[in-house]
């Protein structure tokens, strides 16, 4: 069984069990967060698409882990002006595991 959910304004396509790295959520490490915003459920054959959302469907999250994604470099450049700026960006990230996908 899968799910499009809607999560920090973003969708993702998720399954139970697996582990999936978004934008940072306000839980600590441990806990477990309830997603209401469910677009789509399906096992396969079987889909319902919400109008614009799926009315008893959530999906449980466990948050496993907060951290930094890796270092982007942002590198700006213009030619025979003297112009450069080397800027690096780090994201902040959440990493979650699906536990449960509820369908009433």
């Amino acid at each position: 069984m899968y799910a499009v959910i809607e999560i920090s304004g973003k969708q993702q396509i998720v399954r139970a069990d697996e582990i999936i790295k978004i934008d940072r959520i306000n839980a600590e490490a441990g806990e477990s967060v309830t997603v209401n915003k469910v677009l789509a459920v399906g096992d396969g054959e079987n889909m319902t698409f919400g109008t614009p959302l799926v009315s008893g469907a959530s999906v449980i999250l466990e948050v496993l882990e907060n951290r930094k994604d890796k270092k982007v470099i942002v590198f700006k450049k213009k030619r025979r002006k003297r112009y450069e700026v080397k800027k690096g960006h780090r994201q902040h990230l959440s990493i979650v595991k699906v536990k449960q996908i509820v369908n009433n």
